[in-house]
């Protein structure tokens, strides 16, 4: 197997194992919080998602486009799903900031996340910059 191809097996190979991955955290947090079923059925549905995306592939473009990486199309569509996804995201922490300060509260945990949110596009902003 050359260089290239053994990149792109790894490449195919990074969405389940983040799904794995994910599963045993969710294990490892269940097991640690002493919720034995939150442990059990978020490792049972991480690797269930991960196998339905590979078993997927077979069948659709777009899954195996997303694992295997090699589709300019199918990759920019996933860029802008992310920053859709991600705009959400924003838009939700920043609604849910302004309505426990409404309440009364300290706007925690959301005041944190947005800063993280905030600190990240700066971060990636001028990462970029130079970089292209």
């Amino acid at each position: 197997m050359s260089t290239r191809e053994s990149q792109r097996t790894l490449t195919y190979w990074i969405v389940p194992a983040t799904a794995v991955a994910i599963g045993i955290a969710y294990l490892v947090a269940g097991l640690v919080g002493d919720d034995t079923a939150f442990a059990v059925t978020g490792l049972l549905t991480m690797l269930a998602a991960g196998v339905v995306f590979v078993v997927a592939a077979r069948w659709s473009e777009t899954a195996r486009g997303l694992l295997d990486r090699r589709d300019e199309r199918i990759t920019s569509i996933d860029r802008s799903a992310t920053m859709f996804a991600g705009m959400c995201v924003i838009a939700a922490v920043l609604v849910m900031f302004v309505v426990e300060i409404a309440r009364g509260n300290d706007g925690e945990p959301y005041s944190a996340l947005g800063a993280v949110g905030g600190l990240a596009y700066v971060a990636s902003l001028v990462w970029l910059r130079f970089r292209r």
